[in-house]
């Protein structure tokens, strides 16, 4: 269901102008000034506020509070205006929260060009099956999942996945072919995805890099957000040296480490570093 449906309402937009800015209180406060004539408070299955809606001439818009709390000034004006209470599953308002998103980035950004080579998406499967076989129906994370190719894969190997990359282009792409899913799908910056990302049993960062001294401290602050959140992390890059640097970042958190070389793909996913909760 999109936003507006779980508002019961016709149409509704976010104020915040995107997924990453759901943290800032800045846009609770810019709601507020509208002159509302009707109010909407969303609650979850613990009666926590999700969301108010205002109503004025330019129509139904919200702010979401799924990653920060409502202000006392916002509360204060659902009272005032002697607005409705709705109340949804929490899953089920995030899930149409980065639905709305995911169609905005369709809507506003231009797709990357094709970056996807024929053979690649079964590589990638066998890959995932010789790792996680017997995984069905688990929720995997992609990590910096560019266009999708790791998600598609992913879904063929009977698994769940949410997906997040900072590249709204490669995402536009991914998005308009079907490898990514609108309501799976986040625009966020890796090195912060705990902010914004429950913790789930498996992980994947597939063609993480290239990682060379010059990058290598973000790459490890997107890999230690990753490992964070999941269980078990698979991450391939395409040379030695640098699954040697994932090794070692991945074994100084404490994780039980596997690195081997990947024979089905001589370029993006060569060597794989699988790194495990002790």
């Amino acid at each position: 269901m999109t936003i507006a449906e779980l508002l019961e309402l016709d149409d509704c937009r976010l104020v915040e102008p995107s997924f990453a800015e759901l943290t800032e209180d800045f846009y609770t406060g810019l709601l507020l000034r509208a002159l509302a004539d009707e109010a909407r408070l969303l609650l979850d299955e613990e009666e926590e506020p999700l969301a108010l809606a205002l109503h004025d001439d330019a129509g139904w818009h919200a702010v979401s509070f799924l990653f920060r709390p409502p202000t006392l000034a916002a509360l204060e004006c659902f009272e005032a205006i002697g607005g409705d209470l709705y109340q949804v599953p929490k899953e089920d308002w995030l899930h149409a929260v980065r639905e709305f998103y995911s169609n905005e980035i369709c809507r506003t950004v231009l797709p990357a060009f094709e970056d996807l080579s024929g053979d690649r998406p079964g590589m990638i499967a066998d890959l995932i099956r010789e790792v996680w076989g017997g995984r069905t129906g688990d929720l995997c994370l992609d990590c910096c999942c560019g266009s999708g190719v790791g998600t598609a894969a992913l879904r063929a190997c009977g698994m769940r996945s949410l997906a997040y990359d900072n590249d709204p282009a490669l995402l536009s792409l991914g998005l308009s072919r079907g490898r990514l899913i609108p309501g799976e799908t986040l625009l966020i910056d890796g090195t912060a995805a705990s902010t914004y990302v429950n913790p789930a049993p498996l992980g994947a960062a597939l063609m993480a890099g290239e990682i060379h001294s010059y990058n290598a401290d973000l790459w490890e602050q997107i890999i230690d957000q990753l490992l964070a959140l999941v269980d078990e992390a698979l991450v391939t890059v395409g040379t030695e040296p640098e699954v040697v640097r994932v090794e070692a970042w991945c074994a100084e958190r404490g994780r039980e480490t596997e690195v081997f070389e990947n024979e089905r793909d001589p370029l993006y996913d060569r060597w794989c570093c699988v790194a495990r909760r002790i």
